[in-house]
């Protein structure tokens, strides 16, 4: 297997698994997968395991950002903040927003691709149909590859792509389908390890994106409502 030409950051969720199989139809891949002590850290964690099982992604690597769940700010990484009932219509920040985690997670893999000699890191960011992150904007991965272009040796070449930023989540599950990318392993729900609670912003996102693509999801959900 020749050395990889992107760091895939790979959360365990449904954009980053869509976001690996495009970039896997032009170029070997290594996936990364960063815990922050979120509540579906363990969960999420599987999720990875069993993505890159699937592709047989031999180089693979787990790293913590421990420190920005003691840092706080997020119900993601504070459980005595709870985890708000989903509402799509809102256009503000969330309190799922965890302060600058993308840039932290970036960091991590540009150091990694620069080891490699990989020329791309892909992240399954989503800003038109996302919970509204403000580092899940287009502009603000423009930016960070003005960044790396200033922090790392001449001539690396290291970009951040971002695939799927453009597309509506139902986009995403068709594309998925179409690369036959293993979206039954795929975890989205915010409060639960077990089974997905059904309510919460990231499930809701989900739940309407599958129901727009005329497709059921294939993961059980405590509860299922409609969110068309």
């Amino acid at each position: 297997m020749g050395l990889p030409g992107a760091v895939v950051l790979v959360s365990g969720g449904m954009d980053s698994c869509v976001a690996a199989a495009i970039v896997r139809l032009s170029c070997e891949t290594a996936f990364l997968h960063l815990n922050y002590g979120q509540r579906t850290e363990a969960r999420e964690l599987r999720a990875f395991k069993e993505i890159a099982d699937h592709y047989r992604v031999e180089r693979r690597l787990t790293a913590s950002l421990e420190h920005l769940a003691r840092i706080g700010g997020s119900s993601l990484t504070d459980p005595s903040q709870p985890i708000e009932r989903a509402n799509l219509a809102s256009t503000g920040i969330p309190a799922t927003y965890v302060p600058f985690r993308n840039a932290n997670m970036l960091s991590v893999a540009v150091s990694w691709a620069e080891v490699l000699g990989a020329s791309a890191v892909v992240i399954g960011a989503v800003e038109e149909d996302s919970s509204g992150y403000p580092d899940c904007r287009r502009r603000f991965y423009d930016a960070f590859n003005a960044v790396i272009e200033e922090g790392t040796r001449p001539g690396s070449g290291i970009r951040v792509l971002t695939p799927v930023i453009g597309m509506a989540k139902s986009e995403i599950v068709r594309k998925g389908l179409e690369l036959g990318a293993p979206l039954h392993l795929t975890w989205s729900c915010y409060r639960n390890q077990d089974v997905a609670c059904g309510e919460c912003d990231s499930c809701a996102l989900r739940l309407r994106a599958f129901e727009q693509a005329g497709v059921l999801d294939p993961l059980p959900y405590r509860v299922r409502p409609h969110y068309t």
